[in-house]
Protein backbone atom coordinates (compact mmCIF):
# COMPACT_ATOMS: atom_id res chain seq x y z
CA UNK A 1 0.00 0.00 0.00
CA UNK A 2 1.45 3.35 -1.07
CA UNK A 3 2.28 5.59 1.85
CA UNK A 4 0.62 9.02 1.76
CA UNK A 5 2.08 12.25 3.05
CA UNK A 6 -0.62 12.43 5.70
CA UNK A 7 0.23 8.95 6.94
CA UNK A 8 3.92 9.84 7.24
CA UNK A 9 3.10 13.05 9.14
CA UNK A 10 0.85 11.17 11.56
CA UNK A 11 3.49 8.53 12.22
CA UNK A 12 6.08 11.25 12.78
CA UNK A 13 3.67 12.98 15.18
CA UNK A 14 3.05 9.73 17.08
CA UNK A 15 6.75 9.01 17.42
CA UNK A 16 7.37 12.54 18.67
CA UNK A 17 4.99 11.79 21.55
CA UNK A 18 6.80 8.62 22.63
CA UNK A 19 6.69 8.30 26.41
CA UNK A 20 8.81 5.51 27.95
CA UNK A 21 7.40 6.10 31.44
CA UNK A 22 3.84 5.76 30.21
CA UNK A 23 4.84 2.67 28.24
CA UNK A 24 6.11 1.08 31.45
CA UNK A 25 2.78 1.90 33.09
CA UNK A 26 0.92 0.24 30.23
CA UNK A 27 3.01 -2.87 30.71
CA UNK A 28 2.04 -3.01 34.40
CA UNK A 29 -1.61 -3.11 33.31
CA UNK A 30 -0.98 -6.16 31.16
CA UNK A 31 -0.73 -4.32 27.85
CA UNK A 32 1.67 -5.72 25.27
CA UNK A 33 4.16 -2.90 24.71
CA UNK A 34 6.52 -4.64 22.28
CA UNK A 35 5.43 -2.26 19.51
CA UNK A 36 4.08 0.56 21.68
CA UNK A 37 5.23 4.16 22.03
CA UNK A 38 3.43 4.99 25.26
CA UNK A 39 1.06 7.60 23.80
CA UNK A 40 -2.00 8.00 26.11
CA UNK A 41 -5.55 7.37 24.90
CA UNK A 42 -6.73 11.00 25.40
CA UNK A 43 -4.00 12.11 23.00
CA UNK A 44 -5.04 9.48 20.45
CA UNK A 45 -8.68 10.53 20.71
CA UNK A 46 -7.77 14.16 20.10
CA UNK A 47 -5.72 13.15 17.09
CA UNK A 48 -8.60 11.06 15.75
CA UNK A 49 -11.00 13.99 16.10
CA UNK A 50 -8.65 16.23 14.14
CA UNK A 51 -8.10 13.63 11.39
CA UNK A 52 -11.73 12.64 10.87
CA UNK A 53 -12.96 9.48 9.13
CA UNK A 54 -10.60 8.01 6.57
CA UNK A 55 -10.68 4.34 5.62
CA UNK A 56 -7.58 4.36 3.43
CA UNK A 57 -5.54 6.10 6.12
CA UNK A 58 -6.84 3.68 8.74
CA UNK A 59 -5.60 0.75 6.65
CA UNK A 60 -2.17 2.37 6.36
CA UNK A 61 -1.98 3.00 10.10
CA UNK A 62 -2.91 -0.60 10.83
CA UNK A 63 -0.28 -1.93 8.47
CA UNK A 64 2.39 0.06 10.34
CA UNK A 65 2.19 -2.44 13.21
CA UNK A 66 2.68 0.33 15.79
CA UNK A 67 0.36 -0.19 18.75
CA UNK A 68 -0.93 3.37 18.99
CA UNK A 69 -1.24 3.69 15.21
CA UNK A 70 -3.51 0.65 15.21
CA UNK A 71 -5.69 2.09 17.96
CA UNK A 72 -5.86 5.34 15.98
CA UNK A 73 -6.91 3.29 12.94
CA UNK A 74 -9.87 1.92 14.92
CA UNK A 75 -10.90 5.45 15.85
CA UNK A 76 -10.81 6.95 12.36
CA UNK A 77 -11.92 4.10 10.10
CA UNK A 78 -15.18 4.64 8.19
CA UNK A 79 -17.61 1.99 9.42
CA UNK A 80 -19.47 1.78 6.12
CA UNK A 81 -16.25 0.78 4.35
CA UNK A 82 -15.23 -1.95 6.79
CA UNK A 83 -15.64 -5.45 5.38
CA UNK A 84 -15.95 -8.79 7.09
CA UNK A 85 -12.65 -9.79 5.52
CA UNK A 86 -10.96 -6.75 7.07
CA UNK A 87 -12.33 -7.71 10.48
CA UNK A 88 -11.04 -11.27 10.08
CA UNK A 89 -7.62 -9.93 9.13
CA UNK A 90 -7.36 -7.36 11.90
CA UNK A 91 -8.57 -9.68 14.65
CA UNK A 92 -5.66 -12.01 13.91
CA UNK A 93 -3.31 -9.12 14.69
CA UNK A 94 -4.75 -8.49 18.15
CA UNK A 95 -1.94 -9.02 20.64
CA UNK A 96 -3.16 -6.97 23.60
CA UNK A 97 -6.44 -6.56 25.46
CA UNK A 98 -6.59 -2.80 24.97
CA UNK A 99 -6.22 -3.00 21.20
CA UNK A 100 -8.86 -5.72 21.13
CA UNK A 101 -11.30 -3.71 23.25
CA UNK A 102 -10.77 -0.40 21.46
CA UNK A 103 -11.25 -1.97 18.05
CA UNK A 104 -14.33 -3.96 19.01
CA UNK A 105 -16.10 -1.20 20.94
CA UNK A 106 -15.24 1.74 18.66
CA UNK A 107 -15.46 0.13 15.23
CA UNK A 108 -16.35 -3.53 14.83
CA UNK A 109 -19.54 -3.37 16.91
CA UNK A 110 -20.98 -0.74 14.55
CA UNK A 111 -20.63 -2.92 11.44
CA UNK A 112 -23.37 -5.22 10.11
CA UNK A 113 -20.96 -8.13 10.60
CA UNK A 114 -20.64 -7.74 14.37
CA UNK A 115 -23.34 -10.22 15.42
CA UNK A 116 -22.08 -12.99 13.17
CA UNK A 117 -18.45 -12.46 14.08
CA UNK A 118 -19.29 -12.54 17.81
CA UNK A 119 -20.74 -16.01 17.30
CA UNK A 120 -18.01 -17.27 14.97
CA UNK A 121 -15.05 -15.95 16.96
CA UNK A 122 -16.37 -17.32 20.27
CA UNK A 123 -15.33 -20.79 19.17
CA UNK A 124 -11.80 -19.81 18.16
CA UNK A 125 -8.86 -20.82 20.34
CA UNK A 126 -6.64 -17.75 19.85
CA UNK A 127 -6.80 -15.80 23.10
CA UNK A 128 -7.55 -12.35 21.71
CA UNK A 129 -9.82 -13.60 18.94
CA UNK A 130 -11.98 -15.30 21.53
CA UNK A 131 -11.82 -12.23 23.75
CA UNK A 132 -12.94 -10.14 20.78
CA UNK A 133 -16.07 -12.26 20.46
CA UNK A 134 -17.21 -11.53 23.98
CA UNK A 135 -16.14 -7.88 23.92
CA UNK A 136 -18.34 -7.57 20.83
CA UNK A 137 -21.26 -9.09 22.73
CA UNK A 138 -20.77 -6.60 25.56
CA UNK A 139 -20.40 -3.67 23.15
CA UNK A 140 -23.51 -4.65 21.21
CA UNK A 141 -25.49 -4.80 24.45
CA UNK A 142 -24.45 -1.23 25.22
CA UNK A 143 -24.40 0.39 21.78
CA UNK A 144 -26.99 -1.36 19.59
CA UNK A 145 -30.04 0.36 21.04
CA UNK A 146 -32.39 -0.88 18.29
CA UNK A 147 -31.57 -4.57 18.60
CA UNK A 148 -34.41 -6.69 20.04
CA UNK A 149 -33.70 -8.44 23.32
CA UNK A 150 -34.29 -11.80 21.65
CA UNK A 151 -31.22 -11.25 19.51
CA UNK A 152 -29.05 -11.62 22.59
CA UNK A 153 -30.49 -15.03 23.54
CA UNK A 154 -28.03 -16.73 21.16
CA UNK A 155 -25.13 -15.48 23.27
CA UNK A 156 -26.04 -17.21 26.54
CA UNK A 157 -25.17 -20.75 25.35
CA UNK A 158 -21.85 -19.41 24.05
CA UNK A 159 -21.12 -17.77 27.41
CA UNK A 160 -21.79 -21.08 29.14
CA UNK A 161 -19.75 -23.04 26.61
CA UNK A 162 -16.66 -20.85 26.87
CA UNK A 163 -16.86 -20.02 30.57
CA UNK A 164 -14.33 -22.73 31.40
CA UNK A 165 -11.50 -20.95 29.58
CA UNK A 166 -9.17 -20.04 32.43
CA UNK A 167 -7.11 -17.49 30.48
CA UNK A 168 -7.57 -14.21 32.29
CA UNK A 169 -8.29 -12.04 29.24
CA UNK A 170 -10.90 -14.49 28.00
CA UNK A 171 -12.48 -15.12 31.38
CA UNK A 172 -12.94 -11.41 32.07
CA UNK A 173 -14.46 -10.80 28.63
CA UNK A 174 -16.98 -13.63 29.09
CA UNK A 175 -17.92 -12.11 32.44
CA UNK A 176 -18.20 -8.66 30.87
CA UNK A 177 -20.52 -9.93 28.15
CA UNK A 178 -22.81 -11.64 30.66
CA UNK A 179 -23.03 -8.54 32.85
CA UNK A 180 -23.64 -6.08 30.03
CA UNK A 181 -26.32 -8.21 28.40
CA UNK A 182 -28.00 -8.64 31.77
CA UNK A 183 -28.06 -4.88 32.33
CA UNK A 184 -29.96 -4.19 29.12
CA UNK A 185 -33.54 -5.07 30.19
CA UNK A 186 -35.55 -6.97 32.80
CA UNK A 187 -36.02 -9.83 30.36
CA UNK A 188 -32.31 -10.17 29.66
CA UNK A 189 -31.51 -9.59 33.31
CA UNK A 190 -33.61 -12.62 34.26
CA UNK A 191 -31.92 -14.73 31.58
CA UNK A 192 -28.47 -13.55 32.68
CA UNK A 193 -29.20 -14.36 36.33
CA UNK A 194 -30.39 -17.81 35.31
CA UNK A 195 -27.17 -18.28 33.34
CA UNK A 196 -25.03 -17.04 36.23
CA UNK A 197 -26.71 -19.52 38.59
CA UNK A 198 -25.89 -22.38 36.23
CA UNK A 199 -22.25 -21.23 36.08
CA UNK A 200 -21.98 -21.07 39.86
CA UNK A 201 -22.92 -24.75 40.07
CA UNK A 202 -19.95 -25.74 37.87
CA UNK A 203 -16.89 -27.65 39.09
CA UNK A 204 -14.66 -25.38 36.99
CA UNK A 205 -13.07 -22.52 39.01
CA UNK A 206 -13.15 -20.06 36.09
CA UNK A 207 -16.79 -20.82 35.38
CA UNK A 208 -17.76 -20.37 39.02
CA UNK A 209 -15.88 -17.06 39.21
CA UNK A 210 -17.71 -15.70 36.17
CA UNK A 211 -21.06 -16.71 37.63
CA UNK A 212 -20.44 -15.35 41.11
CA UNK A 213 -18.94 -12.07 39.96
CA UNK A 214 -21.72 -11.43 37.45
CA UNK A 215 -24.40 -12.36 39.97
CA UNK A 216 -23.33 -9.56 42.31
CA UNK A 217 -24.06 -6.88 39.75
CA UNK A 218 -27.03 -8.56 38.08
CA UNK A 219 -28.94 -8.93 41.34
CA UNK A 220 -27.74 -5.68 42.90
CA UNK A 221 -30.27 -3.22 44.16
CA UNK A 222 -28.97 -0.34 42.06
CA UNK A 223 -29.37 -2.24 38.80
CA UNK A 224 -32.76 -3.65 39.74
CA UNK A 225 -34.07 -0.18 40.58
CA UNK A 226 -32.68 1.23 37.34
CA UNK A 227 -34.34 -1.48 35.25
CA UNK A 228 -37.67 -1.00 37.02
CA UNK A 229 -37.43 2.75 36.53
CA UNK A 230 -36.65 2.42 32.82
CA UNK A 231 -39.34 -0.14 32.07
CA UNK A 232 -41.85 0.84 34.73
Amino acid sequence: MEESGQFLKIMENLRSKENPANREGMSRFGINTSCALGVPMPVLRRMAKQIGRDHHLAMQLWESGVHEARILACLIDAVEEVTGEQMDTWVKDFNSWDLCDQCCSNLFDKTPFAWGRAVDWSGRQEEFVKRAAFVLMAALAVHDKKAPDEGFFQFFPLIIRESGDERNFVKKAVNWALRQIGKRSTLLNARAIETARSLIRSDNPATRWIGRDAMKELTGGALQKKLQRIEG
